[in-house]
């Protein structure tokens, strides 16, 4: 064979390889298989859900609570009656703040984000910027407002005592009735600070939520707790060895106390007007509708 056929038979076949090589399969130029899909990404990974590229453009509105505050919020294992799925978590959040969080997010024609966080650790999370609100069955607090803004209230109630039913304090009509009496609150909350209204009480350390309280009150550790009337309400409702003491003579307390509102970042006033907004939309019989709601849909073992 001639020489020059040679070498132009071998320069053929050296450009064939590189041009092969440039491009994958199905014609899809090298580097761009990920993005097979008319080039676009899905955002979704290998078990189909959500990877975050999905969200990075859209707008959310990014709620912490704890999900462990029944009827207010709580944690169950699927979205039956609205529950919402908690990020990077298989379970989901439901209950009465669960549902104004709906409602705010829709109101500001955001996508909603429930974040499961410790009740200690919600305020550094919004100062943070990790969530845009807390709405957690919060009081706005003066302590609180020193620190974070708070919405106009959107739930009022007031504070009762749970005990175990059957004990001596079951009928008591005033707080003083607890004189000598075993008593705390969750951690880092007013419930605990009013437990000094109560002469000779043995106020005991406060605990990090309400279940821990509870087991406490039925094995005896605790005569009773401090608590809202919705979660002693759901207490009693799910456990027969509960009572709920009501007070004619009961705790001194102001109205940020005793009522709830959305938490916002300090001068994050926009956000705060807007969802100000959302909430006037609504009256007090609609919020009464959705905690009645919230009391009997929680589940058993969060009642």
């Amino acid at each position: 064979m001639n020489k020059k056929v040679t070498l132009v038979i071998v320069i053929s076949l050296i450009l064939s390889m590189l041009l092969t090589g440039c491009w994958g399969k199905e014609g899809t130029p090298t580097g761009q298989e990920g993005e097979e899909n008319g080039g676009v990404s899905t955002g979704l990974d290998e078990n189909g859900e959500t990877n975050g590229s999905a969200q990075d453009n859209k707008e959310v509105f990014r709620v912490g609570l704890e999900a462990d505050y029944a009827p207010f919020n709580w944690t169950q294992m699927d979205s039956s009656n609205g529950a919402v799925r908690i990020e990077g978590n298989p379970e989901y959040a439901g209950g009465y703040d669960v549902e104004i969080a709906k409602m705010i997010a829709e109101g500001l024609g955001k996508e909603l984000v429930i974040v499961k966080i410790d009740w200690d650790g919600l305020v550094p999370a919004l100062i943070s910027n990790k969530i845009d609100a807390i709405i957690a069955g919060m009081s706005p607090t003066d302590d609180r407002k020193e620190t974070i803004d708070f919405s106009d209230n959107y739930y009022k109630s007031d504070l009762v005592m749970v005990v175990k039913k059957g004990s001596k304090f079951e009928n008591a009509t005033s707080i003083q009735d607890f004189k000598g009496a075993k008593i705390t609150a969750q951690l880092n909350t007013f419930h605990y600070t009013v437990i000094d209204q109560i002469k000779g009480v043995k106020k005991e350390t406060p605990m990090d939520n309400f279940p821990a309280m509870r087991v406490a009150v039925e094995t005896g550790i605790l005569d009773g707790y401090v608590s809202e009337r919705p979660e002693a309400v759901s207490a009693t409702s799910a456990n027969k060895n509960f009572a709920m003491v009501e007070f004619k003579d009961g705790f001194v307390t102001s109205d940020d106390d005793t009522a709830i509102a959305v938490g916002v970042r300090k001068g994050d006033d926009e956000l705060r007007e807007k969802i100000n907004e959302v909430l006037a939309g609504y009256t007090e019989k609609d919020f009464t509708s959705i905690m009645d709601t919230a009391i009997k849909n929680q589940p058993a073992e969060q009642e």
